[in-house]
């Protein structure tokens, strides 16, 4: 396999405990500094409050809208096209508020490992 291409597997989808839908789209040794992965959120789902040891989390929300709680800054409204920032150890979840998936990349430095997630 080349370590430059990673092609997409969506019957790699699973179910995360958090309460969302994870493809990875990239999260592999050879490229430890970064993790690219695409999150769903059902209609009405909201994701448990969780925050990541030594990973800063990135959302670019891709479809959908909805409402993202970090730390303790107030909820906000997010939409196709919005990007958040969530500081290493910050807790954070997500609301699916509309009648559709809510599906955003979830791009993690240093990539994802799961003995990182800490429920909050």
């Amino acid at each position: 396999m080349n370590q430059y291409l990673f092609p997409l597997r969506p019957e790699a989808e699973y179910f995360f405990e958090e309460g969302c839908y994870i493809l990875e789209l990239l999260n592999d040794p050879a490229d430890p500094d970064a993790s690219v992965a695409r999150a769903r959120v059902p209609p009405g789902t909201t994701t448990r409050w969780h925050r990541l040891r030594g990973t800063a989390e990135r959302y670019v929300i891709l479809e959908g809208e909805g409402i993202v709680s970090i730390g303790d800054h107030p909820p906000v409204k997010v939409r196709s096209g919005d990007a958040v920032l969530i500081a290493p150890m910050t807790r954070q979840r997500i609301h699916n508020t509309g009648a559709t998936d809510l599906v955003f990349l979830a791009i993690c430095t240093p990539r994802f490992d799961l003995c990182n997630y800490l429920e909050a």
